[in-house]
């Protein structure tokens, strides 16, 4: 048996329904666009509050530095401050002294500024009365980069 279609049916193509509007977005996009936003708001409070931070920290080692008179002074503080630093590294490391303390200074990095270099002048130059005002801006760079580093750590 055969069928047959009737004559009078008409067939018309499949229409399509229109495509869904892009806007507004879908639940799913709003959430998206939410938690990427939280991210972005959460990376730069965590940028801006490390800003400030490290900005606080400079400030307290330049006043310490600034508030001494005479260059053993200086030498003195910034000594001092790496001392307080160095708390945040090892709990007994400002008990070192000498070759020692000058050690732990340079760990990590990759030329001895301390033991070899400019900072030398920590292990006795806070008593020598001679320390010139150049041997402590010298210093100042290189002990100011230690004590961030270790502040941030």
């Amino acid at each position: 048996m055969m069928l047959q279609s009737d004559p009078t049916l008409v067939l018309r193509d499949i229409h399509q329904p229109p495509a869904p509007p892009w806007w507004p977005p879908a639940f799913g996009w709003w959430l998206l666009a939410g938690l990427i936003l939280l991210a972005v708001l959460i990376v730069v409070t965590l940028a801006w509050r490390r800003r400030r931070r490290r900005r606080a920290l400079q400030r307290l080692f330049d006043d310490s530095i600034a508030a001494a008179n005479t260059p053993a002074a200086k030498l003195a503080a910034m000594s001092d401050l790496l001392r307080r630093a160095s708390r945040r590294i090892d709990p007994a490391a400002d008990k070192l002294i000498g070759d020692d303390w000058l050690r732990f200074l340079d760990h990590g990095l990759s030329v001895p500024m301390f033991s070899a270099g400019v900072g030398a002048a920590l292990r006795e130059g806070v008593y020598r009365p001679d320390i010139s005002a150049q041997e402590v801006a010298d210093l100042h760079a290189v002990t100011r980069a230690r004590f961030l580093s270790w502040m941030q750590a």
